[in-house]
């Protein structure tokens, strides 16, 4: 699997994850769990989401694909 996730994605992709799953416990919601996904796909380096529209935000020499398979958007 390529990543399609870059690094300041990632980045803003866990610290939303630890804040949702934060925001879940004090508020003590089940709903917290949903900050997993962001959390999961930040540390992963990969997003489902942006495989099935064809985007990446990792750039293409970082990614190691080809600029014409991805919208690189950075």
């Amino acid at each position: 699997m390529k990543k399609n996730v870059g690094t300041i994605d990632a980045i803003v992709r866990i610290i939303a994850g630890l804040l949702i799953i934060g925001a879940g416990y004090y508020f003590e919601s089940w709903w917290g769990a949903v900050g997993a996904v962001p959390l999961l796909t930040g540390f992963i380096g990969r997003c489902p989401a942006y495989s099935i529209i064809g985007i990446s935000s990792c750039g293409a020499s970082s990614c190691g694909c080809s600029s014409d398979k991805h919208a690189h958007t950075t």
